[in-house]
């Protein structure tokens, strides 16, 4: 190629550049002005009395007083970390069977559970409060957390994971003497921690910000959610003090936030070994 082609080629690639870096800053933009509109907002409540915006955390000790919010935050945390950890066990042991074991109705049995992720909540939620109801557990956090435990998409996945391991691992084990749970969880499960953590992560952002399933299954305040717990403050938009309900809003984003931060690493990591798989 001559030096004249990589010249006349340089302005287009430099425009390209330049078009896409300008399509990320909107979609960037798009992406955090909601987010930094509500934390700005509420950082600057409306004082009733001279009607003029104060820059403070008055507006957080506001949900403090009308809201147990330390009860809800406890409620969600034990409601979504059951949830994300089951998921992780139970997708691991299906995708482990599906992957290495041969079954009389594996496909179909797989395709059913594949189906069940095209079935909207909505569709399922009253037959599960039925069940829920009939097992005892109305009103209860058992009754967030039992019906989640299983995962269509959880056990996709991990199948895909341990269908990308050699089938040798196992074989070599065995002549060792391990046994087949041995196999599972000291062979394979570790080398399936990608995976895992893409389980875990989504399982627990999804849960966490949940509102539809704790507004039919529980009733009693004591059992509500975070999420569920903040619509009492929109008694505040009344009043016009919207930096009180939005105050609610940005506390229920910080776990999200920090599990988003800290989990980066594992997610971008199984992502990455599961493209390759």
């Amino acid at each position: 190629m001559s030096i004249h082609a990589v010249e006349a080629r340089s302005p287009r690639q430099a425009l390209a550049q330049v078009g896409k870096y300008a399509v990320l800053v909107i979609a960037a933009f798009f992406t955090l002005a909601p987010v930094v509109w509500t934390l700005i907002t509420a950082l600057t409540p409306s004082n009733p009395e001279t009607n003029e915006t104060e820059f403070g955390l008055g507006a957080f000790a506001d949900v403090f007083a009308q809201i147990p919010v330390w009860l809800y935050t406890w409620n969600s945390a034990l409601v979504t970390l059951l949830i994300a950890a089951g998921q992780m066990l139970t997708a691991a042991m299906a995708g482990y069977v599906f992957a290495r074991f041969e079954f009389r109705g594996k496909r179909l049995l797989f395709a059913l559970i594949l189906a069940t992720m095209m079935v909207p909540m909505q569709v399922t939620i009253v037959p599960v409060f039925m069940l829920i109801r009939g097992m005892g557990l109305a009103d209860t956090l058992l009754a967030l957390i039992v019906p989640m435990l299983p995962t269509a998409f959880g056990t996709f996945l991990m199948r895909q994971y341990f269908m990308g391991l050699p089938p040798e691992l196992a074989e070599a084990a065995e002549i060792d003497g391990a046994g087949p749970w041995r196999v599972f969880f000291g062979v394979y499960l570790p080398l399936a921690a990608p995976g895992l953590a893409i389980v875990g992560i989504l399982a627990f952002n999804y849960h966490w910000n949940e509102f539809f399933r704790p507004l039919i299954l529980t009733i009693s305040e004591q059992n509500f959610t975070l999420p569920l717990g903040l619509v009492t403050l929109q008694g505040n938009l009344g009043t016009g003090s919207i930096a009180t309900v939005l105050a609610g809003v940005v506390l229920s984003m910080i776990p999200a936030l920090l599990v988003f931060i800290f989990g980066q690493k594992p997610l971008r990591e199984g992502l990455t070994a599961g493209a390759g798989k």
